[in-house]
């Protein structure tokens, strides 16, 4: 029986549907320019959600490599004792013995790492070959690619004894080694050079992709000893990675990093602690609450255009129940009834914000990804913004057509026939 009914429905809604498109095409340039409208709406509202989208998923993904036992110990720029936010006035540099000392006397059960970024956005060189100056130099200990959960692709890392000897050695990214070598293998033995000075490669890590704040494959990792001797300038923090070797439920590693680092830096039980330590969770946890109030504002964003479109859509159809006042005075006439000449108005909306919307829905994911991939983020297709972007067009087609639909399915049909 329902079966039966729905193909009784069928054929009307197909009537209602070729006179939706035959009425979009007579009244062409009106049509485009509310479609086009409505896309430029939907491509803001999808392209912003998009890029936001794949750059929330590289983050996490790069964070989440860190695990959320592991931990960092950095310096602190401003104080929040007594509630106020204020610059600390004392020194919170963390110098090289600082961090040499905290890793001395922390406990055999972590392993400790300590690193600093010497160098950013610099060209690395081989006779002649040049890498674009977006490589970062890395100081770090034998315990840095540990650390960070870094593999290693061909060679080998940083090592203890290339620490003790301040060796001139270095690994380097996979895009570093195919940009100036071609294939990764061939780049062990060369040298390379780095803002003057010569390193020997040793190792290439395992093909990393993009990671906050730039590409994890255009990095390069020298012995923090080696550093001291030429990048590392007086005014250097250096941070310490902490990663429980066994993690034991229960025990609070961040409280006996925090105790331990106090005793390096001096300070006494009163005094505010003037470093900070952050986890990996704890900043993705800042990161999620970030990511959803730039969600939220490229949402409303592209609403706000979405209700011009509206405005302009309903504006297009009440103009043009009033140019076919003698249309739908004859289709009453032959029998319609103002159910039909209701669904009839309802269709032209609904498919002029759906024509909209497909168009939108392309552009926004083109344009998305394309300001993703720009930062250095992967593709995505964002199946949910999607839906919700035909979910809200229908919406605007429904709400925008309804009072002209309305207002044709009210008209006499003898006055409508009347009318010049």
């Amino acid at each position: 029986m329902g079966v039966n009914r729905l193909l009784r429905i069928s054929p009307l809604v197909r009537e209602n549907l070729s006179v939706a498109i035959k009425s979009i095409r007579s009244n062409g340039l009106r049509s485009l320019l509310t479609i086009l409208i409505i896309a430029v709406g939907i491509t803001s509202l999808v392209g912003i959600l998009t890029a936001t989208d794949a750059l929330k998923r590289e983050v996490f993904t790069s964070f989440e490599k860190f695990g959320t036992t592991s931990f960092s110990v950095v310096r602190k720029y401003f104080s929040t004792e007594g509630g106020a936010r204020a610059r600390i006035r004392n020194n919170t540099t963390i110098t090289y013995s600082q961090a040499l000392a905290f890793k001395r006397n922390s406990a055999q059960d972590q392993l400790v790492s300590i690193y600093a970024g010497v160098a950013s956005n610099v060209a690395v060189k081989h006779e002649g070959q040049s890498t674009n100056p977006t490589a970062r130099v890395t100081a770090a200990d034998e315990n840095y690619l540990r650390y960070t959960n870094t593999g290693i692709s061909h060679g080998r890392g940083i090592t203890l004894n290339d620490v003790d000897l301040a060796a001139q050695v270095c690994v380097v990214g996979s895009g570093i080694a195919r940009t100036l070598f071609q294939r990764a293998e061939d780049a062990l033995g060369k040298v390379i050079s780095v803002q003057g000075y010569r390193y020997e490669v040793v190792g290439v890590t395992e093909s990393q992709g993009s990671a906050f704040g730039g590409s994890a494959d255009a990095n390069v990792i020298i012995p923090v000893t080696t550093a001291r001797y030429g990048l590392v300038g007086e005014g250097t923090s250096f941070s310490i990675g902490v990663v429980p070797v066994e993690f034991e439920l229960g025990k609070d590693y961040k409280v006996q990093a925090e105790q331990v680092m106090r005793g390096v830096r001096r300070l006494s039980p009163i005094d505010e602690t003037d470093f900070r330590i952050s986890s990996s969770e704890s900043m993705m946890k800042d990161l999620t609450e970030m990511m959803g109030v730039i969600t939220l504002i490229s949402a409303c964003i592209g609403l706000i255009t979405l209700l011009g479109a509206a405005v302009g859509l309903m504006n297009i159809m009440l103009v043009s129940v009033k140019e076919r006042t003698r249309e739908i005075g004859t289709r009453k006439a032959l029998g319609a009834s103002a159910k039909t000449i209701k669904e009839q108005f309802l269709f032209e909306s609904v498919v002029i914000s759906q024509i909209g919307c497909a168009l939108g829905v392309l552009m926004g994911v083109i344009t998305g990804n394309l300001v993703a991939m720009a930062m250095s983020a992967s593709f995505i297709i964002p199946w949910m913004w999607i839906l919700a972007a035909i979910a809200v067009c229908f919406a605007v087609g429904v709400a925008s057509g309804y009072i002209p639909a309305v207002r044709a399915s009210r008209l006499d049909p003898i006055e409508a026939l009347r009318y010049e």
